[in-house]
């Protein structure tokens, strides 16, 4: 067992990690504009280098976490540090876009080897059980906020240095928190008996990959269809092939049997609710700012910057009062002030002051903190020690999904509403690109005479503003369901 002060020094390690995995998703939404321009990317090459990262650590976090629990989670993590750090310094100095969609590939498989081991590291060195609720809010507080904090900490390192410092950061982070992490991390051996299943391995991870790629195609705004409907039978085959093999399994990858566990699959369908709410409310909001308001990409950010800080407050305080609360109480805390949060801000997100906004995104950043914690404790505690890793890679798996679920149905309701709302004279000959979405027609309008563009910008941003409150409704209704079902899922169940 190791000494108190020595366990909080090991969450701060396996926590930094965690803080550049998640980082890496999010940090080039503010450097992609300049790495385009100096790569000379084309459009298919734009979005390779975004998803090649996050759709690629979500196909290999199931084998990971298989590898995890066999081998040790020290040892899992420790390899993966090194080849985080390499492939960083590739994307860094990557000379032409096609390098850097490869040395995306290539840090996916750093991440995806670290990241279900930090979990199952921060359970294995906490055993305390209020402490262990506590740790697991810190993990949770860092994993939320990371994501959140990627396009601020992207256009502030952009004031200064080029596009590939986002990448180099994580170079000496890496460097200080390998060497302690092979002294401090207790080593623990794994369950050797755990045989590796390759044909599940690459079933998963096709099967992952083109549900998730199907996904986001199906939320852009021109969808090919063709291409779409492909990759998702592709998914579908893949999935359920692999769902059948792991039920003939000794040892699974995913042993489905614990979605029995309702406190485990209630975990799980938390963290994405979680996820669909928060890309509702953040990126929508972002563009906003941005589009409506005026505002910079960093200072956009900035006035988001609550939520992920509310969440990084709530998320140990969470984990505090977990073991004295429950779980019950605690969702209905976490969904009640995300909800709160999220009518306050239909009432006020109209208004020009930043300031106005700042107390409803902190109550759903809160919210969601509780929220966080809540899902990551309820599912690391709904298993047995020899599959934290197979938890903690499911868990993974659920917030990705749940981003990429967000993004696709909240930004077809978005254009949908946008595209139903925007009216214009039948008189006026414009390009119907406008009719896609406010980016286009403000692009469209560069090109009108003064007095149409005004109207133009006018009914586009009228449409937005009705498109953007239909979004935000929708994002309360799926919260106050939440808020509704999951407690009632719960009510006669008690942890064992």
């Amino acid at each position: 067992m190791l000494k108190d002060y020595k366990r909080w020094i090991v969450l701060l390690l396996v926590s930094s990690m965690l803080f550049l995995i998640v980082v890496d998703v999010t940090v080039l939404y503010t450097a992609l504009p300049r790495l385009t321009y100096d790569l000379n990317a084309s459009a298919s090459e734009k979005l390779w280098i975004m998803n090649a990262y996050p759709l690629i650590v979500a196909g290999l976090l199931p084998a990971a976490g298989m590898l995890t629990d066999r081998i040790g989670h020290k040892t899992l993590f420790i390899c993966g540090l090194p080849l985080f750090a390499i492939a960083s310094l590739c994307a860094a100095f990557s000379p032409t876009a096609t390098t850097l969609i490869a040395s995306r590939g290539f840090l996916a498989v750093g991440a995806a080897m670290s990241m279900p081991a930090t979990l199952s590291i921060v359970r294995q060195v906490f055993s305390d059980p209020q402490e262990r609720a506590i740790a697991i809010g810190i993990w949770s507080a860092v994993a939320s906020g990371g994501a959140a904090l990627g396009p601020l900490i992207g256009g502030m390192l952009l004031e200064h240095f080029w596009w590939g410092s986002v990448f180099l950061i994580n170079v000496p982070i890496v460097l200080i928190v390998l060497p302690f992490s092979m002294w401090l991390i207790p080593k623990f051996s794994g369950y050797g008996d755990h045989k590796i299943d390759y044909l599940s391995s690459v079933l998963i991870l096709v099967g992952l990959i083109s549900a998730i790629y199907a996904l986001k195609e199906i939320g852009k705004p021109y969808t090919q269809w063709n291409e779409a409907t492909i990759v998702a039978i592709i998914a579908v085959v893949f999935l359920t092939l692999f769902t059948l093999r792991q039920r003939k399994q000794i040892h699974p990858m995913i042993d489905f049997r614990l979605f029995k566990n309702r406190f485990f699959s209630i975990g799980i369908l938390m963290a994405v609710l979680s996820m669909v709410i928060i890309v509702g409310i953040e990126l929508l909001l972002s563009q906003r700012l941005q589009l409506v308001a005026g505002f910079t990409p960093l200072n956009a950010a900035l006035v988001i910057l609550p939520i992920p800080i509310g969440s990084v407050l709530a998320s140990p305080l969470a984990g505090y009062f977990l073991v004295r609360l429950g779980e019950v109480r605690l969702i209905i805390a976490g969904f009640m002030l995300t909800l709160v949060g999220n009518l306050w801000l239909i009432a006020v997100y109209q208004t020009t002051s930043p300031m106005v906004l700042i107390g409803s995104l902190f109550l759903i950043g809160f919210g969601l903190g509780i929220i966080f914690t809540t899902a990551s404790t309820s599912i690391m505690l709904s298993v047995a020690d020899r599959q934290a890793g197979m938890a903690a890679s499911i868990e993974d798996v659920a917030y990705e999904l749940g981003s990429v679920i967000g993004v696709t149905f909240m930004g077809s309701l978005m254009s949908t509403v946008y595209t139903l709302k925007l009216i214009l004279p039948d008189s006026l000959t414009i390009d119907n690109a406008v009719y896609d979405s406010l980016d286009e027609a403000l692009i469209v309008a560069e090109k009108l005479p003064n007095d149409m563009a005004s109207l133009v910008i006018s009914q586009a941003n009228t449409a937005f503003e009705n498109a953007f409150f239909v979004v935000l409704t929708a994002t309360a209704i799926i919260t106050a369901l939440s808020l509704v079902v999951l407690p009632y899922c719960l009510r006669n169940e008690v942890r064992k």
